[in-house]
């Protein structure tokens, strides 16, 4: 079963088509780079999935069941775009918000105990601000905050995670680190990952495949498939899709080498 499938889905603002007829599937184990020009819509996809957003027309279901109805919501790890779920005033440490992720799989009474102590720490540690713990969240620097949301995001050990560009108010070594993590939890728990970034320049280096997103789905297939399609040779220019790919060994940059072109 997918982990994520949307069947001809479509949103509309004030009768303005923000995209239109999206089919595709996020099968277990897929590390999907969603790239596109900015305005393209992905934000907005990735909302329509959750269910944050009501579509226009069509379907979308996570787990094979669709957002509305949905209830293991600890299934699931979730990065927005921006820090709208998290208010930067609000009066608490970084341990409680990151404490915070546990809740999505609980009834009520939902409650942060004693025994949560161990998963807050194997959070704080992975995205290493450990020694923030007692930091309130509206003292930190941004890209502290992002580093806070997205321990929150993966304390559940999430079947699918979902990040909008996460990235982009880390620093160098952070951003490195994080994509370890990312490629970790790929390969070894077979974590499903879709990662909303606009650098589709180096998305080929961490992700098996890309969806590359304009109102529609201009292309969605494994890196060797965009390597080797003509279509998105004559779309993005055949120099710029074989950087875009990161085959070392596709025919254009063999054909490179024979010649020693660099």
């Amino acid at each position: 079963m997918p982990v994520v499938s949307t069947h001809q889905l479509c949103v509309r603002y004030n009768n303005a088509e923000v995209f239109r007829d999206v089919t595709l599937a996020v099968e277990p184990g897929d590390y999907i780079a969603l790239a596109g020009p900015n305005g393209s819509g992905k934000s907005t996809l990735v909302r329509a999935v959750l269910g944050l957003l009501e579509p226009s027309e069509g379907t979308a279901s996570v787990f094979g069941v669709v957002p509305s109805l949905f209830q293991a919501w600890h299934r699931i790890g979730y990065v927005p775009q921006r820090l709208v779920s998290l208010n930067p005033r609000f009066p608490a440490t970084v341990k409680e918000v990151v404490a915070m992720g546990l809740l999505a799989g609980r009834t009520f009474p939902r409650r942060i105990g004693r025994s949560d102590e161990a998963a807050v720490e194997k959070a704080l540690s992975l995205m290493d601000i450990t020694d923030l713990r007692d930091e309130l969240i509206g003292e930190l620097s941004g890209g502290q905050q992002q580093r806070v949301v997205i321990a929150r995001a993966l304390i559940n050990d999430p079947e699918l995670l979902i990040l909008d560009e996460p990235a982009t108010a880390l620093d160098p070594e952070t951003r490195e680190r994080f994509f370890g993590i990312l490629a970790d939890l790929n390969g070894r728990k077979k974590t499903a990952i879709v990662l909303v970034t606009h650098d589709i320049g180096s998305a080929g280096k961490y992700a098996s495949k890309l969806l590359y997103f304009d109102r529609k789905v201009v292309f969605f297939g494994t890196f060797q498939e965009f390597c080797g399609s003509e279509l998105m040779g004559d779309f993005f220019g055949e120099a710029a899709q074989h950087v875009i790919c990161h085959i070392e060994d596709c025919d254009y940059k063999k054909g490179l080498a024979r010649h020693g072109t660099h």
